[in-house]
């Protein structure tokens, strides 16, 4: 299945405990739309935020994130990883 880096920003402050609740909230539908959320980063600092994904498509990923209340601001293909 495809990966995908989702870019999200505008998150500055965001805590450990903050990423991982919305990493879950993902985690709780991301069933419903076949995608599978493997790992959340984020810098506190410039509020941004990355998640790598598997997904049928980046349209699955976005109405994921928008019903869990993080809408990204950039979800980019990754054809390649080594």
């Amino acid at each position: 299945m495809p990966q995908f880096m989702d870019v999200h920003h505008g998150m500055k402050g965001i805590s450990a405990d903050q990423l991982m609740q919305a990493h879950q909230a993902d985690l709780a539908i991301e069933d419903e739309e076949g995608v599978h959320f493997e790992k959340a980063w984020a810098d506190p600092e410039s509020g941004t935020v990355y998640c790598l994904s598997e997904a049928p498509s980046a349209e699955a990923i976005q109405r994921v994130h928008e019903r869990a209340g993080h809408r990204p601001d950039e979800i980019h293909p990754v054809p390649l990883t080594v």
